[in-house]
């Protein structure tokens, strides 16, 4: 079992930055694949990022190359999403994913959320 708190959502202008946190419980941090999705209003989830618990490879999203970065601390089990050169696209909730095993780009192969976090991106 693991349990996700995200942090660090908020109001940012465009062009800014923000860096999301999602502190996690439970056992066998490195064995945990990490990942963050986000969900637009009247969209569907859409993955942002992951990290490979075995190895901490990291794979992107295309709308975020460039811009967003996701990183690991196993001594904390936490998992940071840093957001940079923000548009008004980038406007969601922001939610973390774990999943015991590989890194997957979908939603339904993660078990476990956390309940959520505000980012808003203001022209």
């Amino acid at each position: 079992q693991v349990t996700l708190v995200e942090s660090g959502g908020g109001l940012v202008q465009a062009g800014g930055s923000l860096r999301l946190s999602c502190a996690a419980s439970g056992r066998a941090f490195k064995s945990v694949s990490m990942a963050w999705f986000r969900q637009a209003p009247g969209k569907e989830r859409e993955f942002v990022a992951s990290i490979s618990g075995s190895t901490g490879n990291t794979y992107l999203a295309n709308s975020v190359k460039g811009r967003f970065t996701i990183s690991r601390d196993n001594a904390k089990n936490t998992v940071y999403l840093e957001m940079n050169n923000l548009k008004r696209d980038d406007t969601a909730v922001y939610y973390c994913a774990a999943r015991y095993g590989a890194v997957a780009t979908l939603s339904a192969g993660y078990n476990y959320w956390g309940q959520g976090t505000q980012v808003t991106v203001s022209s």
